[in-house]
């Protein structure tokens, strides 16, 4: 199995980014991001079941970001509005083989693969 995260980069606060991750390998249960400050615990963002796409958004992010699928080419996508530099972070996309509880959704340990990260830099 390989995550492949892209489409990180330098934007101004307000502004938008869309991240990609390429899943390869095998059907998943559950993908999602994380995002990781050199120095800090890494922390959910945004979950999505592979089946019927029902969502889940960490609290900081909800209303400004959308995670979405494309089933057909094994992406998943994070539209990321209305940017803060608090965003700023390395984002990480994970994918679990099997279908996560709904209340473990934000809980890193139940993802089993990992991308490489991709570096958001939101700038004031």
């Amino acid at each position: 199995v390989q995550l492949q995260a892209s489409g990180g980069g330098l934007v101004q606060a307000g502004g938008s980014l869309r991240l990609s991750c390429a899943a390869s390998g095998r059907t998943f249960g559950n993908l999602g991001w994380f995002r990781q400050v050199p120095g800090q615990a890494r922390e959910f963002v945004a979950a999505i079941k592979w089946s019927g796409g029902s969502t889940r958004y960490a609290d900081s992010v909800k209303g400004r970001f959308t995670i979405s699928k494309d089933t057909a080419a094994k992406k998943v996508y994070l539209q990321m509005n209305s940017l803060k530099p608090e965003d700023t972070a390395v984002y990480y996309c994970a994918a679990r083989s099997t279908t996560i509880i709904w209340e473990f959704l934000a809980d890193q340990q139940q993802y089993d693969y990992w991308g490489q990260g991709t570096l958001v830099t939101v700038s004031s």
